[in-house]
């Protein structure tokens, strides 16, 4: 054990747990209707819970066990086996259990601003608790945990590669969130602004910071590499916040906060899987296309193919990890085949798995509230509360 490296993946395991409570909760929950941000908030929250939960009784087993090329196997239940002097590298195998359970929170966590406004709160816990089991605990095997898209896989000595999410997390919420959105339907209301900018630029900031530990600590040392994984995550980021405020101006003739700040979000996501393989000019190149690029991208999901992914996680995070993915080619650092081989397998894997669930998941319990609670807010008829109580 490296009594450095141990220091740092706990204090970037907080730091991407931070991301989820309260970063993306304030952040999402800023963006919809003032009597919807309670359930938002609910959302997030309970989806940390049960992903916990869940990872600890066979997640993480299925995505770091020894069960072969495909499935990690049961055999790491429980933690079985595990204790405080196991090792992982040079870290206990406890702490990268911990740090990889708060990706598996963030993931299906992100899903959650496609379906806002709208959903049934048990298909939300019971669609999230399945999709972590089948599809990204698969998926995490297969990349990160010497699976057959890692190297020396179907992809030859060079697989894929994927620093710190840009498939596993990213593509794979991207892909979920537009499904949901598409068998959903759209809101009834579509044009109400988000009720709280405040809040979506405060989660916003706790995204950015809580991204260092994200990016920082998928290099699971406490060295260089993780202090440039770091640099460029930060370099990408205030470079997407400044591309996409530019052309938010050069085609609307103002610059919004909430612009701004998605635009961050863009260049984070478009960062992490190249922040282990690119330097700071490679990272300033990212960052100002992604500003661009997921803009246009928003207005491409909402305007021509007319889907009501309401936050835009799959213009933003979806193509921003897509693009990040495909840009470690570009730049020498993987194979053409394994970076466009890999979003091939994963998408139509993604696709399939999403879709079964949507339909599974709707015959046990409703996708949608019914219109009356739409227009009435989920937080007072499906949660019981108010975010906002004007008479006290």
């Amino acid at each position: 054990m490296n009594g450095a490296d141990t220091a740092w993946i706990i204090v970037a395991t907080a730091l991407v747990l931070f991301m989820t409570l309260p970063g993306l909760a304030l952040f999402y929950g800023g963006l919809v209707k003032a009597r919807n941000v309670l359930s938002v908030f609910m959302h997030c929250y309970a989806i940390a819970c049960l992903m916990s939960v869940l990872w600890f009784v066979a997640g993480y087993s299925i995505a770091f066990g020894d069960g072969g090329a495909y499935w990690g196997g049961l055999g790491k239940m429980f933690l079985s086996g595990i204790t405080a002097d196991t090792l992982s590298g040079t870290l206990p195998e406890v702490l990268f259990f911990a740090f990889q359970m708060t990706f598996a929170i963030i993931t299906p966590a992100l899903i959650v601003g496609a379906y806002v406004e709208r959903v049934g709160f048990g298909f939300v816990l019971l669609f999230s608790a399945l999709w972590m089991l089948l599809c990204y605990a698969p998926v995490t095997h297969w990349i990160w945990g010497g699976g057959f898209l890692a190297d020396g896989g179907i992809f030859g000595e060079t697989g894929v590669k994927d620093f710190a999410g840009g498939i596993v997390v990213h593509e794979t919420a991207g892909l979920a969130a537009l499904l949901i959105a598409f068998f959903l339907g759209p809101r009834r209301d579509r044009h109400t602004p988000p009720h709280s900018p405040g809040f979506v630029m405060i989660g916003a900031a706790m995204l950015w910071v809580g991204w260092f530990g994200f990016n920082g600590g998928s290099q699971l040392a406490a060295d260089g590499g993780a202090a440039m994984a770091l640099t460029v995550t930060h370099i990408s980021a205030a470079t997407a916040s400044l591309t996409w405020a530019l052309w938010e101006r050069v085609k609307y003739g103002k610059t919004s906060l909430v612009g701004i700040v998605t635009g961050t979000i863009a260049g984070l996501a478009s960062i992490t899987p190249a922040s282990g393989f690119v330097g700071p000019v490679e990272a300033l190149i990212i960052g100002g296309i992604a500003g661009i690029l997921c803009q246009e991208a928003v207005g491409l999901i909402r305007n021509k193919v007319k889907i009501d992914d309401t936050l835009d996680v799959f213009a933003v995070h979806g193509v921003g990890g897509i693009f990040g993915t495909i840009m470690i080619a570009v730049f020498g650092a993987g194979t053409w085949a394994a970076q466009l081989g890999g979003l091939a397998v994963v998408g139509v894997f993604t696709t399939v798995v999403t879709v079964v669930l949507i339909k599974v998941v709707g015959l046990i319990t409703p996708l949608r509230v019914d219109a009356e609670t739409e227009v009435s807010g989920l937080d007072l008829v499906v949660h019981g509360e108010r975010a906002y109580d004007h008479a006290s």
